[in-house]
């Protein structure tokens, strides 16, 4: 069995690939997995690291506005038709998944005008327009959010997923998580992260409310800061006095399922992937949506988590020292209210998300024998 995927330019869409991926490679050992994206999205340097195959495609994003790059951008399209069709009856798949991006609208696209069956996986509770276009031609649309499924209109068959997740985000306890980081299981972790680049607006704000939280018994704070932040940031804290050992500042978390196993309470981004991670280990969140996401899909994905009450949004703009200060104490102070996000979250988790959209995927091949399918559904 053959099996394309494709999703690039970012790795929200690059790692959803990447898990559904190997569980195809559970589901099926001798399956020959590839992947196609584009020599300037973050898949040229991470797929190769998973030891998956990868053939490139030439294709760029269209901008919003009529102008001399969209038509640059057309022309790369209709070369990118040509590379996917090359590449389509090259390899002749059983099965092609796309992730969303840009990238994989040529290769999907070509694959289901050959009849080939196709996938699309949706992170978003807005979904991209290239997904929104595909749904058009393709058999199945799994949904990482609920809310998605009301702006697909083509005949693609919807079904609600959740988004795939690595498989190390479950492999850590609480107490195994503590240990591991050197932290008090006596007391309540907040875990910030804007990102793998961190967020400026959000430490500035964690600045206030970790100098205010500094020596506090009952609290500590786990804060990735993002590589090009870190400097500033521990500069202006020693300016300020300084904080104390229950403040852990940090350029970059490199072992992000231990500090989430960890983690009693969230201050985060509202990207699909990290959200669902969240979610799969029940923890509450106040979610700060990058305002200048596409379509501002992230305060869609913050708000369709909020309204499940298992997180709080604060905007962007609204973001100060004080208002998460008040959001932490909170909490801090209303241990039930806490574990009614617990639940809410727990409850929004979807831990097996990536196993269930290979089954289903494979399982749309038509030629698949029965006795498979059985030993597939079991």
């Amino acid at each position: 069995m053959k099996v394309i995927l494709s999703g690039g330019g970012t790795g929200g869409h690059i790692y959803p690939a990447l898990t559904i991926a190997d569980q195809i490679k559970k589901l099926q050992p001798e399956a020959e997995i590839s992947f196609v994206g584009t020599q300037q999205g973050l898949e040229k340097d991470i797929i190769p690291r998973y030891g998956y195959k990868l053939q490139f495609i030439e294709v760029a994003g269209f901008k919003r506005s009529l102008s001399l790059d969209t038509l640059r951008s057309a022309a790369k399209l209709f070369a990118g038709l040509y590379d996917a069709y090359k590449i389509i009856s090259n390899e002749k798949p059983d099965l092609v998944i796309g992730t969303g991006g840009y990238v994989c609208g040529p290769i999907v696209f070509m694959a289901a005008l050959k009849g080939i069956p196709c996938c699309i996986q949706e992170q978003n509770a807005m979904p991209g327009v290239t997904n929104k276009i595909l749904s058009r031609y393709v058999r199945k649309v799994f949904l990482g959010y609920k809310e998605g499924g009301k702006y697909f209109h083509g005949k693609a068959e919807l079904e609600y997923t959740g988004n795939p997740i690595r498989s190390e985000i479950l492999q850590h306890t609480r107490e195994e998580a503590v240990k591991e980081l050197g932290l008090d299981p006596a007391k309540k972790t907040i875990l910030v992260s804007g990102g793998s680049r961190g967020a400026r607006t959000i430490n500035n704000a964690m600045l206030e409310a970790e100098l205010a939280l500094s020596g506090r018994a009952e609290v500590q704070v786990l804060h990735a800061t993002g590589d090009v932040n870190y400097d500033a940031y521990m500069a202006e804290i020693k300016k300020r006095g300084g904080v104390a050992d229950n403040i852990i500042i940090k350029p970059y978390l490199h072992n992000m399922p231990v500090a989430l196993a960890a983690a009693d309470l969230a201050v985060f981004r509202a990207g699909a992937i990290g959200l669902a991670e969240l979610m799969a280990k029940g923890v509450p969140s106040l979610l700060v949506p990058y305002p200048y996401a596409t379509a501002n899909h992230q305060e869609f994905n913050a708000r369709a988590v909020e309204a499940q009450g298992a997180a709080k949004v604060i905007l962007d703009k609204d973001l100060t020292g004080d208002t998460v200060l008040e959001f932490i104490e909170h909490l801090l102070v209303h241990e039930e209210e806490l574990q009614q996000m617990h639940a809410a979250a727990q409850k929004l988790g979807r831990p097996r998300a990536a196993e269930v959209i290979a089954k289903e995927a494979v399982l749309s091949l038509i030629h698949i024998s029965e006795p498979t399918r059985h030993s597939l559904i079991s």
